[in-house]
């Protein structure tokens, strides 16, 4: 093409692949070739959107007044919801007009709240393996990531005992979730205390992602960080319908925590995005309310699925813990292999598509992760590939 050189900022030169588009390009390729694929690669509920979430955005995206720009911090009656439903379902009390933000997704949320807290030199610590959105949106906002290494040793836990005192006299910022993607751990209530209160000795910013907290399996629910206590003097939770309610793609989310926290959050908002369309909210609002009476059914559907595909990887001799949550397995690759060969293998011989370990961080390299967010027949079919093509 004839014209200037087009040069791009440091900050996308520096970005390593998306690791989900990466995978994509990998799934494609095969399909091509005219390989039948089984994906395990990403966790995309397969599942629809309950009914009574998609009556009531029908309904409400023929109200007019939903027709104009949202507020960018969300309706209230949507974060009233919010309030509710953290209120019943972890006894924990928030202000809806100053202690909720709505967000286009949690994904959205993560991504933008370093831009409120973070300078150049702040340090910002990053549970790895984890999910990627948490070191690009510190590199975004200028800041220097610090790996916390999720290992077996350790439970798949942060070590905070680990981190150099250098390291925590810059740190300004702490991202956690749980239940963990891609290890899929719970983290219980005596972490979360230690969280609280290490973030008091060394004044860090603690940003919980829960975006799992109502996937879970036999019966045991996890806990939001907010139920420590000193919690919502110390950071803010993400929240998501997307993986409670099989909305990914409706893109609605929430923070919820300390006023300041969502406060600077919600500036970063109102000069980025126009807020999430109210019709939405709308939908939102009959989810939250609907407490367990659509998501019994949808985590009994998915305990199913890791029943089946846990029991037919124990048989293949892979090592693992069973999941007690979240859409994932976070299995150590054989021996001989590495993260990257054993996720080709697996593709090249079998047609499965899983995701290596490494792309979620160095201290991934070991494992691959498989997702149940497809049939039990598919993921018995895939066990059976595998056990076909050996290691």
């Amino acid at each position: 093409m004839s014209g200037f050189p087009i040069s791009y900022a440091q900050r996308i030169k520096t970005l390593p692949p998306y690791l989900f588009k990466a995978i994509d390009d990998m799934k494609q390729a095969a399909v091509a070739r005219g390989v039948d694929i089984i994906n395990l690669g990403i966790g995309d509920p397969d599942l629809p959107t309950p009914e009574p979430i998609i009556k009531a955005m029908q309904e409400a995206v023929t109200k007019p007044q939903h027709h104009q720009y949202p507020s960018s911090s969300g309706m209230l009656s949507f974060r009233t919801a919010v309030a509710d439903w953290y209120k019943r379902r972890f006894n924990v009390t928030a202000d809806p007009k100053t202690e909720v933000v709505t967000l286009i997704g949690s994904k959205e949320g993560i991504g933008h709240v370093p831009l409120a807290f973070i300078d150049p030199g702040d340090v910002v610590l990053v549970p790895s393996p984890g999910y990627p959105v948490y070191p690009v949106a510190t590199s975004f906002a200028g800041g220097t990531m610090h790996e916390m290494a999720l290992t077996k040793q350790n439970k798949f836990l942060p070590d905070l005992g680990a981190i150099p005192k250098d390291i925590l006299k810059k740190a300004k910022l702490m991202f956690l979730n749980s239940p963990n993607n891609p290890t899929s751990v719970i983290a219980d209530k005596p972490f979360f205390n230690r969280v609280v209160d290490f973030a008091k000795e060394h004044h860090i910013i603690i940003c919980h992602d829960a975006a799992y907290s109502e996937i879970y399996y036999d019966g045991k629910r996890p806990s939001s960080f907010l139920e420590a206590e000193g919690a919502m003097d110390v950071g803010v939770e993400f929240h998501s319908l997307s993986k409670t309610f099989n909305m990914t793609g409706w893109r609605i989310g929430f923070a919820v925590g300390r006023a300041e926290v969502i406060a600077g959050l919600a500036q970063i908002k109102s000069n980025m995005d126009s807020g999430q369309f109210q019709a939405i909210q709308e939908a939102g609002i009959t989810a939250l309310e609907s407490d367990d009476q659509l998501t019994d059914g949808l985590r009994a559907i998915y305990q199913e699925r890791r029943d089946v595909l846990v029991a037919g990887l124990k048989n293949l001799g892979l090592q693992f813990e069973t999941p007690a949550a979240a859409f994932y397995v976070w299995i150590e690759v054989p021996k001989g292999y590495t993260s990257a060969s054993f996720t080709a293998h697996l593709l090249e011989k079998a047609g499965i598509v899983t995701t290596p370990g490494n792309g979620f961080g160095a201290p991934g390299e070991g494992y691959i992760r498989m997702t149940i967010t497809t049939t039990k027949d598919r993921l018995a079919e895939a066990v059976d590939r595998m056990k076909k093509i050996g290691w």
